[in-house]
């Protein structure tokens, strides 16, 4: 039987070591999907999930028990990787060169399609990127994501239909056939 988030949590604030492993095992690959598919690299997603872990485990004496821990993770996720996609339109790179590189690769296989769509979405606006990748990787609902984003539900929909709208576009751009998402 495996404990409940509370349980869970009580543990890792006495600093008991298997709860604090458990805590790691239960949440790391959520919360690396989602940071990847945030940040469209593995390394960084990778840091950002350490970096997450450290925040909250400094910060469980703050969750609030009656609420779910999945989305309060997520939350401290999304503002990591915010902050590092910050940082990183921050300093130069050479896209002439990296986007030139791009054009030469020929589309083969369902992990070129893979690549392809995760190239997209990187492209996308940081609000558009994160309420696309709650919402279909993640599966919560325009609400949950609008709670979590800290804005309306409405504004939440508009940005996955702008979303869809650019990723469909990018897509017939790189000769894929796609439904119009209008």
């Amino acid at each position: 039987m495996s404990e409940s988030d509370a349980e869970l949590v009580q543990g890792c604030l006495r600093g008991e070591e298997t709860s604090l492993r458990q805590f790691v095992q239960r949440f790391q690959n959520s919360l690396f999907g989602l940071c990847f598919r945030m940040l469209g690299q593995r390394q960084d997603a990778e840091d950002v999930v350490q970096d997450v872990f450290l925040r909250a485990f400094r910060s469980l004496h703050q969750w609030d028990p009656a609420r779910p821990l999945h989305p309060w993770l997520f939350t401290i996720a999304v503002n990591c990787c915010r902050t590092t996609l910050t940082n990183r339109s921050k300093r130069e790179k050479p896209t002439e060169f990296t986007e030139n590189l791009e054009d030469l690769r020929p589309i083969s296989s369902d992990e070129d399609w893979r690549e392809e769509l995760q190239l997209a979405i990187s492209r996308l606006r940081e609000e558009y990127r994160t309420c696309f990748t709650l919402f279909y990787t993640q599966e919560l609902s325009c609400e949950e994501i609008g709670n979590l984003m800290g804005c309306p539900e409405g504004t939440v929909k508009t940005w996955l239909f702008r979303a869809r709208k650019e990723v469909a576009s990018y897509l017939r751009q790189r000769g894929y056939f796609t439904i119009d998402p209008s």
